[in-house]
């Protein structure tokens, strides 16, 4: 594969050209071309041709992960797509969008899971594979597990310990999605440890996803995952959505081998940071009371609401992670990037959608102004208010107030400082 896919400036490391960019791996299909519903809760216009151009053109990321590719309707569309000449495979794994996006292949697959007290539990798994063939043939598999292999995300009749080895059955690898959500994930919603789950076969995770309302310095207080990658992606539904949370990735070129390998911080490929919401962002960082609807944000961790009475809560992701960690302090392995909070364009407050289209108008994708530009070439296109307000927010200094219960936390144009 050519270098010239990546315009980057490279890094020399044991003689080898290195290169970062920028990678969202968790992204949905809401509908096929023709109108077929793939993921229900998505977005029509949340296709595989828009993708790859929304990627390509606007959001500046290099790697996407759309992770509905098991569906009969999404295989007929990657197979058009490819016939256009705008797209191709490569020997090493991916489809390469215009020399510009690497697109990973991916299902995202519910299991059965025996959960706590012996009560049953369903958590989501990213699996990626190499090649078109590769996610048809676990398809045709999965049609046996699963009762409609045409919808995203349906829960097949597999745990996690059983779909580890047919997704390695077709090259493919697993990844543990949003591990501390309250609903569909290991830690909220199955287990207290991975390794209950996976039992022998623990170390063919070698990565997680954290989800939207936890982050690096939370998940460190589980020692289990000491040793495995941490992912941030944006679990996009809209095509707005993709990277609201993303990854830079140390590796010599876009492929799904060179990202397996980045994943397993081999030969010099590496996450370098992870790029994620303040956790206080997401839907569900606090248990929230669903009688009063109240956002609850005691010290310790409560299973009634202390306004209402109420047992009608949704337990949040931190007060989860306060009752199952081993750990008094999340002091990370020497592995470990930073996780850098990062507020996409869209949850800026003052940023309408024609501002934001001006911006990108103006310089090209919003990586290129969430990480390169000034704040004098911001300022020039929005004016100085504005600009101070999207500068602030590049810095993690804006105010923000914690979400919980679906309902997402809000960023205010107050800064910390205040």
């Amino acid at each position: 594969m050519s270098s010239k896919i990546l315009q980057y400036k490279n890094k020399k490391k044991r003689g080898i050209n290195m290169y970062e960019v920028f990678a969202d791996l968790h992204v949905h299909i809401g509908r096929s071309e023709n109108g077929k519903p793939i993921k229900i809760t998505a977005a029509r216009s949340l296709n595989f041709a828009n993708i790859a151009k929304e990627c390509a053109e606007r959001k500046g990321i290099q790697i996407v992960g759309i992770i509905d590719c098991a569906s009969p309707y999404v295989i007929e569309d990657i197979e058009n797509f490819l016939k256009t000449g705008e797209a191709y495979e490569i020997k090493d794994g991916g489809i390469i969008y215009k020399d510009k996006v690497c697109i990973i292949l991916g299902s995202e697959t519910e299991t059965s899971e025996i959960g706590r007290n012996g009560k049953k539990g369903s958590a989501h798994n990213l699996c990626y594979f190499p090649h078109l063939k590769d996610i048809k043939a676990y398809s045709e598999e999965m049609k046996n597990h699963i009762k409609n292999i045409t919808l995203s995300t349906q829960r097949s009749d597999l745990s996690g310990y059983e779909l580890i080895d047919i997704v390695e059955k077709y090259n493919g690898i697993l990844i543990p999605a949003h591990i501390f959500t309250p609903f569909k994930s290991y830690y909220g919603n199955c287990t207290d440890r991975l390794k209950d789950i996976f039992k022998e076969k623990y170390d063919k995770v070698f990565a997680v996803e954290l989800g939207l309302s936890s982050d690096t310095y939370l998940a460190d207080m589980i020692s289990e995952l000491g040793e495995k990658t941490f992912l941030t992606n944006s679990d996009a539904h809209s095509l707005p959505k993709i990277a609201r949370e993303y990854n830079k990735i140390q590796m010599e070129d876009i492929s799904f081998k060179e990202l397996v390998k980045a994943l397993k911080n081999e030969d010099g490929r590496k996450i370098i940071s992870n790029y994620g919401l303040d956790p206080k962002l997401g839907k569900y960082h606090r248990t929230y009371c669903d009688a009063c609807n109240s956002t609850i944000q005691t010290k310790e961790p409560v299973e009634v609401c202390p306004y209402c009475g109420s047992n009608k809560v949704t337990f949040g992701v931190f007060d989860r992670i306060e009752l199952i960690k081993d750990k008094e302090n999340s002091k990370s392995p020497e592995f470990r990037p930073k996780y850098i909070y990062q507020t996409p364009l869209g949850f800026v407050p003052g940023l309408g959608n024609k501002t934001i289209d001006k911006l990108l108008n103006n310089f090209g994708t919003e990586m290129n102004i969430l990480h390169k530009l000034s704040f004098d070439d911001i300022e020039a296109v929005v004016g100085s208010k504005l600009a101070k307000i999207i500068d602030e927010s590049r810095k993690g200094k804006l105010l923000i107030e914690a979400g919980g219960g679906g309902n997402y936390g809000k960023v205010s144009t107050k800064t910390l400082d205040c």
